[in-house]
């Protein structure tokens, strides 16, 4: 069956850095686009980045753009996200989730929660 397994949350000071990754398996992971979805404390669900099967194009949310950067191995079935600079407002619990082909998220992680604090 599907499974996403993120990892590498944890409490980081503002400036800092983290690398998010989430283990893939039970199908194709190569032949999928994956995103990032984050929901802070007390706050709907935000899409953070996506990127196609290839690993060839990525997006973000404005409010990440230069600071999280999405990649993958598809050879390890592994979705990354390195995040740096991070702010207070990038604390949140960070989900993977597999996008179908009419690009609509069908299979999620359990998510990995990101705290930024002094």
């Amino acid at each position: 069956q599907v499974q996403l397994v993120e990892s590498g949350g944890g409490l980081v000071q503002p400036g800092g850095s983290l690398r998010l990754s989430c283990a893939a398996s039970g199908f194709t992971f190569s032949t999928y686009d994956m995103s990032w979805v984050r929901q802070a404390p007390g706050k709907g669900l935000e899409w953070v980045s996506d990127i196609n099967s290839g690993g060839g194009s990525t997006y973000y949310t404005n409010a990440v753009k230069g600071r999280l950067t999405i990649s993958r191995d598809n050879a390890k079935n592994v979705l990354y996200l390195q995040m740096n600079s991070l702010k207070p407002e990038d604390t949140a619990t960070y989900y993977c989730a597999r996008l179908n082909r009419n690009l609509a998220f069908d299979y999620w992680g359990q998510g990995t929660q990101v705290s930024v604090s002094s």
